[in-house]
């Protein structure tokens, strides 16, 4: 962390980049606490994060980004905060638009979004329309979303095509079952980074992390920055991965 950006930078080899990079965005509420504010500060600090990381991800040639926005256990959360985030959502979508399509990046959603009642809904699929061509970077949000109910939903649209004569029990893999995911079509997540030091995967991506890097780090959320990314990617280019191989 004493390297410079520029100096950080050069240490990164373009061959061995991720395809896919997934972030657990953790330590919003904490980091308020520390300041004596309210949680939602917490999260409105954090949007200054999301636009670094997802512009130093564009800028540097990642294909593939995941941020885990909302989970499906977040709606125990107290209500206020719930209708915060759902705002803070739209208004990034308002805000940054025109960003994603003039840097080509496609926005697109992992979970449930179509069941959120709080006026969001179509701006996420005026989003999704209006960036569908970018080939830039995808940049998918994790919002409603949780690991487990998506291998659920899997299962059931598999059984469902089964029962439909669509497809027989014997064409059920690997590739069949992936193809059922929201993920579909992209690779699996290379690398994760979680933020706030907690060491676990909180219901995320549970079927395409099964071969993935983690890099954790104490840092919050909202004080992620390009340096804390940079020595991430440098971090996982060290590292052998053998995928179950010697």
């Amino acid at each position: 962390m004493n390297k410079t950006e520029p100096e950080l930078v050069k240490l990164i080899k373009p061959d061995l980049l991720p395809s896919h990079i997934a972030v657990i965005m953790d330590g919003n509420g904490r980091w308020a606490k520390k300041r004596a504010l309210p949680r939602i500060a917490g999260h409105k600090a954090g949007i200054k994060s999301v636009r670094t990381i997802i512009e130093t991800c564009r800028e540097i040639g990642i294909k593939h980004l995941t941020l885990y926005t909302f989970s499906s256990e977040n709606w125990q959360r107290p209500k206020k905060e719930i209708e915060t985030l759902m705002s803070l959502l739209s208004e990034y979508i308002d805000k940054e638009i025109n960003n994603l399509n003039e840097n080509r990046i496609r926005f697109n959603i992992f979970g449930d979004w179509e069941s959120l009642n709080y006026g969001v809904t179509e701006k996420i699929k005026f989003a999704m329309e209006e960036t569908s061509k970018n080939d830039q970077m995808t940049l998918n949000l994790a919002l409603n979303y949780g690991g487990r109910q998506e291998i659920i939903r899997a299962a059931r649209n598999i059984t469902k095509d089964v029962v439909e004569g669509n497809i027989v029990i014997d064409d059920i893999n690997e590739v069949l079952f992936s193809s059922y995911l929201f993920s579909k079509d992209q690779p699996d997540p290379d690398l994760v980074i979680r933020t706030s030091g907690e060491m676990r995967i909180s219901n995320f991506l549970l079927w395409q992390l099964a071969y993935t890097e983690f890099w954790i780090t104490d840092i919050l959320w909202p004080d992620f920055t390009k340096k804390h990314l940079y020595n991430a990617l440098i971090d996982y280019q060290k590292r052998n991965r053998r995928f179950g191989s010697l």
